[in-house]
């Protein structure tokens, strides 16, 4: 194969998937290691994908409004989302006031809690059955049902988070940027992700590798106000913006 037909299947690929490692790119284009690596050192150095150690990340990628549904959300990066969920879950102490926000990530938190002294308050529905299933002390942010990702959002839900002191908040993105910070497609859950993050003591956003150097249209939250917990961090350049923990 050709460097130049390599490297625009390198470029398909990157783009498509966002993030990928030298492994994967191995397996998928037939190619030994080392020359991946000899390719994504050139295309970074030509500004058309960004190198980390281990692969590479797709340039920002700014994103329409539409989103996924949440049985398609739950079959990507299936594998990583465990792994931050049950990192996040043993953060959780005794007697902690938590907000669970909507999401695929958040929703996995949930089979990792095993913490029955703390108080758990969500706007996912499908949270909030898990949540009681399990037995613990949860609560529902009552307003408007969103369909597509199955959340509680709407001006009285936003009224609601108003009540309430949060120890730690565990929150959903669709897009983490430097410029742009935490983003989503949807303003109203933007609303509802901004007034939970204010009014808690500690935030974390869950969020694997594949939501780096993506910007949706609605910014709900600056970097800064948030511990970020991924699988693997692609943007080194947010290393000094935030605490940012990899979970491996």
């Amino acid at each position: 194969m050709l460097n130049e037909e390599r490297y625009r299947l390198i470029q398909e690929i990157i783009n498509e998937r966002n993030t990928v490692t030298v492994a994967e790119l191995s397996k998928l284009l037939d190619t030994s290691e080392s020359t991946i690596r000899r390719d994504l050192t050139a295309l970074d150095e030509l500004g058309k994908i960004r190198k980390f150690f281990g692969g590479a990340t797709a340039v920002k990628q700014n994103e329409g409004m539409r989103e996924d549904a949440v049985s398609v959300k739950e079959t990507v990066m299936s594998e990583e989302k465990t792994l931050i969920a049950r990192y996040s879950a043993s953060l959780i102490n005794d007697n902690d006031f938590v907000y669970i926000d909507a999401g695929t990530t958040t929703s996995r938190l949930i089979d990792f809690i095993e913490n029955t002294r703390a108080t758990y308050i969500t706007n996912g529905i499908t949270h909030a059955r898990k949540l009681i299933h399990k037995g613990l002390n949860a609560y529902i942010i009552g307003g408007k049902v969103k369909n597509v990702t199955e959340a509680i959002v709407g001006s009285q839900a936003v009224a609601n988070l108003s009540h309430f002191n949060f120890t730690k908040a565990f929150m959903g993105a669709n897009g983490i940027d430097k410029e742009s910070g935490f983003t989503t497609p949807d303003i109203e859950e933007a609303n509802i992700k901004e007034a939970a993050i204010k009014r808690s003591y500690t935030s974390f956003v869950l969020a694997d590798r594949s939501k780096f150097k993506r910007v949706f249209p609605v910014s709900f939250s600056p970097l800064q106000a948030c511990c970020i917990i991924t699988d693997t961090l692609t943007d080194r350049r947010l290393v000094n913006e935030t605490v940012i923990k990899e979970v491996k």
